[in-house]
């Protein structure tokens, strides 16, 4: 499964809100070099994941209003969203497994 790449609200509304699917967050920056590194593992959990969560990635510096709408002062940070309710959330870089467990209490949840 492909990363939607969202940079409007409209995209935002129409991929994430009103996704029947949880979705994964990545807000990143092109400039942040531990973005790049969380990169490649948020494509490795998208094909993992794949039919079960939804996964995007919202440039910071293309999209500023959703980054302030969520309060994102520090990236990369990956939330997960469901329904619209912001239901797990990580700021840094970490591991593949860290994200994977994250996923998972969520999706055990809902």
């Amino acid at each position: 499964m492909a990363l939607d790449h969202i940079s409007n609200a409209r995209e935002w509304q129409a991929k994430v809100i009103d996704s029947s699917n949880p979705v994964f967050v990545d807000f990143w920056a092109e400039w942040c070099g531990p973005c790049r590194m969380v990169g490649p593992v948020v494509e490795e959990l998208a094909k993992d994941y794949d039919g079960k969560v939804s996964f995007v990635k919202v440039n910071v510096d293309e999209a500023n209003e959703l980054a302030a709408k969520y309060n994102i002062f520090s990236i990369p940070t990956l939330m997960l969203i469901h329904k619209g309710q912001v239901i797990a959330q990580q700021v840094g870089a970490a591991s593949k497994e860290s994200y994977k467990n994250m996923i998972e209490r969520a999706l055990s949840k809902s």
